[in-house]
């Protein structure tokens, strides 16, 4: 079931097709379906989102429906069991701990003649997050979302989420530690419209952030240049770099931990050991016969799951760098040493007590990562996400005197008059 590859030609092309698995030959009917309805949601509003909703997720809503209550808001809160409430607040105090350290400083330079420059940042006014609905519950998604959003000081973030008969509790609660102040039942590419366009009921936003399908991808990536996003997120991936001191009990669960998001999400092994390859590949036979989510895994591991046997570490690390993974775990003797050559990469999970799931729910970091081979120029969603900077310049007239003659050359190579004469007239 889980591949095993040993010939490193073999290995790159399939690190190559996995990376690529989302792109397929149904992608230009996808994009025009999202073009149609962005439009339609630009021109009809709340209507397109009412009609949207009951045709792809069988649900009736009126206009005044489409926003959840705060009466709403405190019974989710109610519902949650003492542990799950325990679990969400601990979440949340160590995301934002860690978050707050990321928060960019403003700073001003003093240099000669009375010459001031600067940045300064500012956060947007109003962040939109997408939570993914349908079939599972993300809570966690909710936090990383909406936390940095807070704490970079955004004054209003609006929350939307596919509709369902009974709204997860466990997602409104979330909302409610974060810090979200209007919440959505809409979901799908026209949820991203409204937030990106605004309708008469939801506002239009600056900033949008949250992973979703195919087309939320998509139409994140059609509104992009109107309001500002994260990424283009893609199917969730796991790559780990083993050697012969890890145990592959633990490999196989970390790999099946991935594989159980969706048929599309990719379970990578590099290892130097032959025997740790076998074993992990019994093991993943094994787990996956007893598994609730059976069928599902099988087509995960078989479409895009893969083991690959390496000579040494450092041949896995320049795979791994191939594939920029969104979850990189190294689960070898000598982490640190590994990290050294690792370049791209969302998360890096160090050792062998370091599980991706850490990191997907309560030890600070974003789990909102690049993936599907981005990480080699993106990072993850954070404080940055929420806010801009502008550059602060003041010059002295005698510092203008200083430069005078050298802009005015510039602008006349450029053959833009009044741009030197907006400097000529200053110091005559």
């Amino acid at each position: 079931m889980l591949r095993i590859l040993t010939n490193l030609q073999d290995a790159e092309a399939e690190l190559k097709r996995i990376a690529n698995r989302l792109y397929d030959d149904q992608m230009s009917n996808r994009e025009a379906t999202v073009s149609e309805i962005i439009q339609t949601v630009r021109r009809l509003g709340d209507e397109a989102l009412i009609n949207y909703t009951a045709e792809f997720d069988g649900i009736e809503l009126t206009p005044s429906q489409l926003k959840v209550t705060g009466a709403e808001l405190d019974a989710a809160y109610q519902q949650l069991s003492p542990e799950l409430a325990h679990a969400l607040h601990l979440a949340h105090d160590r995301i934002v701990k860690f978050h707050q350290h990321r928060i960019p400083k403003s700073w001003v330079t003093f240099e000669a003649k009375n010459v001031v420059l600067g940045k300064r940042y500012t956060p947007v006014d109003r962040a939109g997050i997408y939570i993914p609905g349908g079939k599972a519950t993300y809570p966690s998604t909710v936090l990383m979302n909406a936390v940095p959003a807070v704490v970079a000081g955004v004054k209003e973030i609006i929350m939307v989420t596919p509709p369902s008969k009974t709204p997860a509790h466990s997602i409104l609660a979330a909302a409610q530690i974060a810090g979200v102040h209007q919440i959505y039942r809409v979901g799908g590419a026209q949820a991203i419209a409204a937030l990106a366009y605004g309708t008469e009921t939801i506002p239009k936003v600056d900033v949008i952030t949250g992973p979703g399908n195919i087309y939320v991808t998509l139409a994140k990536k059609q509104v992009y240049g109107v309001v500002g996003i994260d990424s283009l997120a893609g199917p969730s991936e796991v790559l780990i770099i083993a050697d012969e001191t890890a145990n592959p009990v633990h490999i196989c669960a970390d790999l099946l931990a991935q594989a159980e998001h969706d048929t599309m999400a990719a379970a990578i092994l590099l290892t130097t050991s032959p025997r740790l390859a076998q074993q992990v590949t019994e093991e993943v036979e094994h787990r996956v016969r007893f598994h609730p989510r059976q069928e599902l895994l099988e087509k995960s591991i078989v479409n895009n799951g893969l083991t690959v046997v390496t000579e040494n570490l450092a041949i896995a690390a320049e795979l791994s760098n191939l594939f920029a993974p969104e979850h990189l775990e190294l689960a070898v003797a000598e982490p640190w040493e590994l990290v050294q050559a690792i370049r791209h990469a969302g998360a890096i999970f160090m050792g062998h007590y370091t599980p991706e799931a850490v990191g997907d729910y309560l030890a600070g970091p974003n789990h909102t990562l690049p993936t599907s081979g981005s990480a080699r120029y993106a990072s993850p969603l954070g404080v940055e996400t929420f806010m801009k900077h502008s550059s602060l310049i003041e010059y002295s007239e005698d510092a203008l005197k200083e430069v005078g003659e050298a802009i005015e050359v510039l602008t006349a190579i450029e053959g833009l008059t009044s741009h030197g004469d907006s400097v000529r007239c200053r110091l005559e």
